[in-house]
């Protein structure tokens, strides 16, 4: 389990909380974040709300600790930030989120890159989420139905390989959504569930002859592991849909998403009212993502032997 700590992120407007004044400084804000694994969206995210913190001028003291995609150090990290008693926990992903609401009813829980947080149990509902736990949503309402509908359309094949942690909540509610969304169509829906990220490259290789291509949604533990699905979609022709955009910059085909560097950003603004403002989690909303967008590799296209048509630049975006 990694640990990391930083401090002193910015001294410029102060916050509203009262000036020490002995020594004429603005308080100090200890934050303690925790992040489920590391990989690019879930960095992005963390980048985002310390920005966001930065930029609102806040003194913040930063424990940083990372779960490694093991379930039971995301307790064990909550239960230490509450027996230091942090100001304000900063939970990214839906592990980290649900340790964390587990470990405290009093200190404020702030998310980020949960997918479902309804059905998670860490709010009552989006726009009044009650309690200690407010944050910002990884999902957009029209990123999986809009996927689902890209590969009716443009692909020959009709077979979905699908590989998640049947463990991870958010995955679980995300291959909900993809099967309501192959309702009415052809499109056919082929599991194969991992525990660890050590596992994704055998679970890849398991569904090379059964599919027509991957859908891999915003599961953490596969998305750790993407390199091995890269290498088993380039190896076999085999067009790999992600659920974020740092996939497709790290070799995935094609993702209708947003940036998780944004989700973090408004989550860290968040954070901010409830430090500064005296804001109490239950009165701030849920966010959704905003600026839902079509990235495609070209670059990924061709490994994966996937014809790039002239009508997709009508709405997508390129990369090489």
């Amino acid at each position: 389990m990694a640990l990391l700590v930083l401090s002193g992120c910015g001294s410029s407007k102060g916050s509203s909380s009262e000036s020490n004044s002995e020594e004429g400084k603005k308080e100090t804000f200890k934050i303690g974040i925790t992040q489920f694994v590391a990989h690019p969206s879930l960095d992005e995210a963390l980048k985002g709300f310390q920005q966001a913190i930065k930029d609102k001028g806040l003194n913040v003291d930063y424990d940083i600790q990372n779960a490694q995609g093991d379930q039971s150090n995301t307790q064990t990290i909550a239960n230490n930030f509450v027996g230091d008693n942090v100001d304000l926990i900063f939970a990214n992903a839906t592990p980290s989120a649900l340790a964390a609401a587990n470990a405290t009813k009093d200190i404020p829980i702030v998310f980020t890159s949960v997918t479902d947080p309804v059905g998670a149990g860490l709010v009552k509902e989006m726009e009044n989420p009650g309690g200690n736990v407010t944050g910002t949503t990884d999902t957009h309402p029209d990123a999986i139905p809009k996927t689902v509908k890209f590969i009716d359309q443009y692909l020959d094949g009709k077979r979905i390989g699908m590989i998640y942690n049947s463990g991870e909540q958010n995955s679980v509610a995300q291959i909900d959504l993809v099967k309501k969304a192959t309702e009415g169509t052809d499109l056919k829906i082929v599991e194969a569930s991992v525990s660890t990220s050590a596992e994704v490259k055998q679970a890849a290789e398991s569904l090379v002859g059964k599919v027509d291509c991957f859908y891999i949604i915003t599961d953490n533990t596969v998305v750790s592991a993407l390199d091995s699905v890269i290498s088993v979609a380039n190896e076999n022709d085999i067009p790999l849909f992600v659920g974020e955009l740092d996939s497709v910059k790290k070799g995935g085909f094609a993702a209708y998403g947003f940036e998780y560097y944004d989700i973090g950003y408004e989550a860290g603004e968040m954070a901010a009212k409830i430090l500064t403002e005296g804001k109490k989690p239950s009165e701030l909303p849920v966010q959704y993502p905003q600026n839902l967008k079509l990235l495609i590799n070209k670059k990924a296209a061709a490994e994966m032997n996937v014809k790039i048509l002239d009508e997709w630049s009508k709405e997508a975006e390129f990369i090489e």
